[in-house]
């Protein structure tokens, strides 16, 4: 074959190869990525289940604490949505320009409550001065970090002004979200620990002892919005979907408050 020759196939042979390239191209560009705190892992799988079945479009989800999410999004992850479990970490994205301010909005609040493994005996009464130290025994605190993910920041302001963080706070088990703390109570790890109400409920290895007084820390509130520079059409219309009567039905089924629009009749 002549040189001439084998530059014209190599040339077909890379056309073919890029009309080929380019739909798979397409269709991942089409897959919407939200970036969800780890406690509301069982209702948004629900959600984007039913929004993927109706649509015929599809969703990937990624959960961790909102302060680790947030930072990813801050160095440049392709997540066109944000679901935090606090306030201020959507206020350190919005402050620097990296979300569509206009689709900011708070959809859900929460409850969060003092767990310990389903079998065990421990019984507490949340109030000003309890003897949480006493009923730890000799084993450690669950939380989340206290100092950057939500649910530990929540709890960590709750036992301060109820007057008994000084005498835990060298024994605090910390985990990376809520999710993990809960992980090493339901395990049997930690004897106590200190979670959302929706992230016990779904866990049957844990029982509830107590819920903490909702004026003892910051309301607990869980906004959304979308990533700015993400064009991906989709997911202004799965954005759509979190603030629809079904996504509340499933959100409440899970223990949430529901703070987002609500349903005209």
């Amino acid at each position: 074959m002549s040189s001439a020759l084998r530059a014209l196939a190599a040339l077909v042979l890379a056309t073919a190869s890029l009309s080929i390239a380019m739909p798979a191209i397409s269709m991942a560009q089409e897959k919407v990525v939200v970036f969800a705190a780890a406690s509301l892992k069982n209702a948004v799988d629900e959600i984007v289940e039913e929004w993927e079945a109706r649509t015929g479009k599809t969703a990937a989800v990624s959960y961790a604490g909102s302060s680790t999410l947030a930072k990813q999004i801050e160095q440049g992850a392709p997540a066109d949505i944000f679901i935090s479990a606090d306030l201020d970490w959507m206020g350190y994205l919005s402050a620097k320009g990296l979300t569509v301010k206009e689709s900011e909005r708070v959809l859900l609040g929460n409850r969060l409550v003092l767990v310990a493994p389903v079998g065990s005996t421990a019984e507490a009464k949340i109030a000003p001065g309890f003897d949480l130290a006493g009923v730890l025994g000799d084993g450690r605190l669950a939380m989340a970090n206290v100092d950057a993910v939500p649910a530990g920041k929540y709890g960590k302001a709750s036992l301060e002004t109820l007057g008994v963080w000084g005498s835990v706070s060298g024994r605090v088990a910390q985990a990376d979200n809520v999710r993990a703390a809960l992980a090493l109570v339901a395990a049997g790890e930690a004897p106590l620990g200190i979670v959302y109400e929706t992230d016990a409920a779904a866990e049957a290895d844990v029982r509830i002892l107590d819920r903490f007084p909702e004026d003892s820390h910051p309301p607990i509130r869980y906004p959304v919005a979308r990533v700015a520079g993400m064009e991906n059409p989709a997911a202004a219309d799965l954005m759509e979907f979190l603030s629809s009567p079904a996504a509340h039905a499933s959100f409440e089924e899970q223990g949430f408050t529901w703070l987002g629009p609500v349903e005209s009749n």
